[in-house]
Protein backbone atom coordinates (compact mmCIF):
# COMPACT_ATOMS: atom_id res chain seq x y z
CA UNK A 1 0.00 0.00 0.00
CA UNK A 2 1.52 3.28 -1.15
CA UNK A 3 0.98 5.66 1.77
CA UNK A 4 3.33 8.25 0.20
CA UNK A 5 0.36 9.78 -1.65
CA UNK A 6 -1.88 10.06 1.46
CA UNK A 7 -2.16 13.43 3.17
CA UNK A 8 -4.39 12.11 5.99
CA UNK A 9 -6.95 9.40 6.71
CA UNK A 10 -10.42 10.94 6.85
CA UNK A 11 -12.59 7.88 7.55
CA UNK A 12 -11.29 4.73 9.23
CA UNK A 13 -12.01 1.14 8.26
CA UNK A 14 -14.06 0.69 11.45
CA UNK A 15 -16.15 3.81 10.76
CA UNK A 16 -16.85 2.51 7.26
CA UNK A 17 -17.89 -0.91 8.54
CA UNK A 18 -20.32 0.59 11.08
CA UNK A 19 -21.88 3.06 8.64
CA UNK A 20 -22.39 0.41 5.93
CA UNK A 21 -24.25 -1.76 8.49
CA UNK A 22 -26.48 1.21 9.37
CA UNK A 23 -27.19 1.94 5.71
CA UNK A 24 -28.05 -1.70 5.04
CA UNK A 25 -30.52 -1.74 7.92
CA UNK A 26 -32.14 1.53 6.78
CA UNK A 27 -32.46 0.35 3.16
CA UNK A 28 -33.86 -3.02 4.28
CA UNK A 29 -36.50 -1.27 6.38
CA UNK A 30 -37.47 1.12 3.56
CA UNK A 31 -37.82 -1.71 1.02
CA UNK A 32 -39.49 -4.23 3.35
CA UNK A 33 -41.72 -6.54 1.30
CA UNK A 34 -40.10 -5.42 -1.96
CA UNK A 35 -37.11 -6.46 -4.00
CA UNK A 36 -34.48 -4.11 -5.36
CA UNK A 37 -31.99 -3.93 -8.17
CA UNK A 38 -28.65 -2.56 -6.98
CA UNK A 39 -27.01 -0.74 -9.90
CA UNK A 40 -23.36 -0.10 -9.15
CA UNK A 41 -21.18 2.31 -11.05
CA UNK A 42 -17.90 0.74 -12.09
CA UNK A 43 -15.26 0.75 -10.84
CA UNK A 44 -15.50 2.93 -7.77
CA UNK A 45 -18.69 1.59 -6.20
CA UNK A 46 -17.85 -2.13 -6.39
CA UNK A 47 -16.42 -2.49 -2.87
CA UNK A 48 -19.22 -0.42 -1.35
CA UNK A 49 -21.89 -2.38 -3.25
CA UNK A 50 -20.45 -5.72 -2.14
CA UNK A 51 -20.30 -4.70 1.53
CA UNK A 52 -23.70 -3.00 1.44
CA UNK A 53 -25.43 -5.95 -0.27
CA UNK A 54 -24.33 -8.25 2.56
CA UNK A 55 -26.13 -5.93 5.02
CA UNK A 56 -29.40 -5.72 3.04
CA UNK A 57 -32.00 -8.27 4.10
CA UNK A 58 -34.58 -7.85 1.29
CA UNK A 59 -34.18 -9.71 -2.02
CA UNK A 60 -31.80 -7.88 -4.32
CA UNK A 61 -30.17 -8.31 -7.69
CA UNK A 62 -26.99 -6.66 -8.94
CA UNK A 63 -26.13 -5.00 -12.21
CA UNK A 64 -23.41 -2.59 -13.21
CA UNK A 65 -22.82 0.38 -15.44
CA UNK A 66 -19.54 1.97 -16.30
CA UNK A 67 -19.61 5.68 -16.92
CA UNK A 68 -16.75 8.08 -17.53
CA UNK A 69 -16.52 11.70 -16.51
CA UNK A 70 -13.00 11.97 -15.04
CA UNK A 71 -10.46 10.08 -17.13
CA UNK A 72 -7.12 10.32 -15.33
CA UNK A 73 -7.64 13.83 -13.97
CA UNK A 74 -8.96 15.10 -10.67
CA UNK A 75 -11.69 17.33 -12.07
CA UNK A 76 -14.81 16.05 -13.82
CA UNK A 77 -14.89 16.80 -17.54
CA UNK A 78 -18.64 17.33 -17.32
CA UNK A 79 -19.12 14.94 -20.25
CA UNK A 80 -20.83 11.75 -18.98
CA UNK A 81 -20.59 8.72 -21.25
CA UNK A 82 -21.85 5.16 -20.74
CA UNK A 83 -18.94 2.78 -21.34
CA UNK A 84 -20.73 -0.40 -20.16
CA UNK A 85 -24.51 -0.57 -20.01
CA UNK A 86 -26.77 -2.74 -17.86
CA UNK A 87 -27.19 -6.39 -18.75
CA UNK A 88 -30.88 -6.50 -17.77
CA UNK A 89 -33.93 -4.27 -18.17
CA UNK A 90 -34.93 -1.98 -15.30
CA UNK A 91 -38.57 -1.81 -16.40
CA UNK A 92 -40.86 -2.14 -13.39
CA UNK A 93 -38.01 -2.57 -10.91
CA UNK A 94 -37.04 -0.66 -7.77
CA UNK A 95 -33.60 0.61 -8.69
CA UNK A 96 -31.10 1.64 -6.06
CA UNK A 97 -28.18 3.42 -7.70
CA UNK A 98 -25.05 2.63 -5.70
CA UNK A 99 -22.45 5.35 -6.13
CA UNK A 100 -19.01 5.79 -4.62
CA UNK A 101 -19.12 9.61 -4.44
CA UNK A 102 -21.36 12.46 -5.49
CA UNK A 103 -19.27 15.40 -6.56
CA UNK A 104 -20.69 17.71 -9.25
CA UNK A 105 -23.84 15.59 -9.50
CA UNK A 106 -23.60 15.34 -13.29
CA UNK A 107 -23.14 11.55 -13.41
CA UNK A 108 -26.09 10.78 -11.13
CA UNK A 109 -28.31 13.34 -12.82
CA UNK A 110 -27.55 11.66 -16.13
CA UNK A 111 -28.08 8.14 -14.76
CA UNK A 112 -31.34 8.88 -12.93
CA UNK A 113 -32.81 10.50 -16.04
CA UNK A 114 -31.57 7.65 -18.23
CA UNK A 115 -32.99 4.91 -15.97
CA UNK A 116 -36.26 6.78 -15.50
CA UNK A 117 -36.75 6.83 -19.27
CA UNK A 118 -36.18 3.06 -19.29
CA UNK A 119 -39.23 2.49 -17.08
CA UNK A 120 -37.85 1.86 -13.61
CA UNK A 121 -40.62 1.57 -10.99
CA UNK A 122 -38.60 3.73 -8.58
CA UNK A 123 -35.09 5.15 -8.43
CA UNK A 124 -33.24 5.99 -5.25
CA UNK A 125 -29.60 6.81 -4.69
CA UNK A 126 -27.20 5.55 -2.06
CA UNK A 127 -23.79 7.16 -2.08
CA UNK A 128 -20.85 6.18 0.03
CA UNK A 129 -19.46 9.73 0.02
CA UNK A 130 -21.06 13.11 -0.58
CA UNK A 131 -18.92 16.09 -1.48
CA UNK A 132 -21.79 18.58 -1.29
CA UNK A 133 -19.59 21.68 -1.66
CA UNK A 134 -18.79 20.66 -5.26
CA UNK A 135 -22.41 20.19 -6.41
CA UNK A 136 -23.20 21.79 -9.76
CA UNK A 137 -26.45 19.91 -10.41
CA UNK A 138 -29.13 19.93 -7.67
CA UNK A 139 -29.27 16.21 -6.98
CA UNK A 140 -29.45 14.62 -3.54
CA UNK A 141 -28.89 11.06 -2.38
CA UNK A 142 -31.57 9.21 -0.44
CA UNK A 143 -28.88 7.51 1.66
CA UNK A 144 -25.47 8.97 2.44
CA UNK A 145 -22.54 7.19 4.03
CA UNK A 146 -20.34 10.16 4.85
CA UNK A 147 -19.91 13.79 3.87
CA UNK A 148 -16.36 14.68 2.90
CA UNK A 149 -14.56 18.00 2.48
CA UNK A 150 -13.65 19.43 -0.89
CA UNK A 151 -10.46 17.38 -1.23
CA UNK A 152 -9.54 14.65 -3.68
CA UNK A 153 -10.18 11.39 -1.81
CA UNK A 154 -9.03 7.83 -2.41
CA UNK A 155 -9.63 4.44 -0.87
CA UNK A 156 -12.50 1.95 -0.49
CA UNK A 157 -12.93 1.81 -4.27
CA UNK A 158 -12.01 5.39 -5.10
CA UNK A 159 -8.76 6.04 -6.91
CA UNK A 160 -6.33 8.49 -8.38
CA UNK A 161 -5.20 7.09 -11.76
CA UNK A 162 -6.13 3.59 -10.50
CA UNK A 163 -4.07 3.97 -7.30
CA UNK A 164 -5.68 3.59 -3.87
CA UNK A 165 -8.82 1.60 -4.70
CA UNK A 166 -7.76 -1.21 -2.34
CA UNK A 167 -7.18 1.01 0.71
CA UNK A 168 -9.65 -0.06 3.44
CA UNK A 169 -10.15 3.58 4.53
CA UNK A 170 -10.84 6.97 2.92
CA UNK A 171 -7.89 9.34 2.71
CA UNK A 172 -7.18 12.76 1.29
CA UNK A 173 -4.68 12.67 -1.54
CA UNK A 174 -1.61 14.87 -1.12
CA UNK A 175 -2.01 18.00 -3.23
CA UNK A 176 1.44 17.70 -4.74
CA UNK A 177 0.52 14.30 -6.23
CA UNK A 178 -2.01 15.75 -8.67
CA UNK A 179 -0.71 19.30 -8.98
CA UNK A 180 2.29 18.15 -10.99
Amino acid sequence: MNMDIVKKVLISEEQIRERVKELGAEISKDYEGESILLVGTLKGAVIFLADLAREITVPCEFDFMSVKSYGHGTISSGDVRIIKDLDESVTGKNVLLVEDIIDSGRTLDYLTNNLSHRGAKSIKIVTFLDKHDRREIPIEADYIGFEVPNEFVIGYGLDYAEIGRNYPFIAALKNEVYEK
